[in-house]
């Protein structure tokens, strides 16, 4: 059954007056008059008795008046609802990131709620490749990587991190030539290759840089167990200089100023992929961290 003349016959039940009904939907009286009687047509009866005291319902006009307006009203939901949803206003919006955008992610996620409270989102911990993979396979939508990635992909750069050593007490010296003395007298701990694969590659390399033997005392699975640890006066760490924001009290974190110490974080995101509600996430991400695309 056609929703306009649905809405016909619910805007003539409404004022009881073909005229002023037919003013309400912006059409001639006559064309009124006409879907009206079409809809008659399929019903089989009349819906209205028009006299001096206007149009009232017939026994078939107050059958179908409930009826008419649920579905004219799940009509409209539902129009709603799609666009809404093609406006990207709401949906599932699937995200990765990993030890490096700890402190971008979340916040970003926090921001693009409070503009879209109607859109569901997961948040899930990867390293960079897996947010890759699953970028590749169309399951995620955006992910917070450590940078370069290859030129196919959508990017935008929000911050360079470095490494930073993680210490209590006495400060490494400043000059990083003489880093690698400081850390071999105190034991180094590393979070292990499996948990953060970037974050590992990244301290191998600064260690080569610098001639540190890059084995550890202590190995651990999980950032905040490293940083505990070093709280403990169990050794010293190479850990992100953004891993400040969970590090205890007592850890001080001395950024080390080396070109192998640093890398740039990015979102990326898949460009054949790019719906309106990740476009729409992209837009806070950008706000928050104004920075070109590269």
């Amino acid at each position: 059954m056609e929703l306009g003349l649905l809405r016909a016959f619910l805007a003539v039940a409404e004022y009881r007056h073909y005229g002023q009904a037919a003013h309400a939907l912006v059409l001639t009286q006559p064309t009124l008059t006409k879907q009206i009687q079409t809809l008659e047509r399929r019903l089989g009866g009349r819906l209205f008795d028009r006299g001096r005291h206007g149009a009232t319902l017939t026994d078939l006009g107050a059958a179908l008046l409930p009826e008419a307006q649920e579905l004219v009203e799940r009509a409209e939901a539902l129009e709603l609802r799609m666009a809404r949803l093609a406006a990207g206003h709401t949906g599932l919006l699937t995200l990765g990131f990993g030890l490096s955008s700890l402190q971008f992610a979340p916040r970003a996620v926090a921001a693009f709620r409070r503009r879209h409270p109607d859109v569901n989102v997961t948040l899930d911990d990867l390293p960079s490749q897996g947010q890759l993979d699953r970028l590749e396979r169309g399951e995620l939508d955006v992910g917070f990587v450590r940078m370069p990635v290859e030129a196919r992909w959508g990017r935008h750069i929000l911050h360079t991190d470095r490494l930073a050593v993680a210490c209590t007490g006495e400060t490494p010296p400043d000059d990083p030539r003489h880093l690698a003395d400081w850390i071999a007298h105190r034991g180094l701990i590393r979070l292990v290759r499996s948990r953060g694969p970037g974050l590992f590659q990244q301290i191998t390399r600064l260690c080569a840089a610098l001639g540190l033997d890059p084995s550890p005392a202590q190995e651990s699975r999980d950032l905040q167990t490293v940083l505990a640890l070093v709280a403990a006066g169990a050794g010293v760490a190479f850990v992100p200089a953004s891993a400040a924001d969970i590090a205890p009290p007592a850890v001080t974190l001395v950024p080390v100023a080396h070109l192998a110490a640093e890398w740039r974080i990015g979102a990326v995101w898949h460009p054949g992929r790019l719906r309106p509600l990740t476009a729409n996430f992209l837009d806070v991400v950008r706000e928050l961290h104004p920075s070109p695309l590269t």
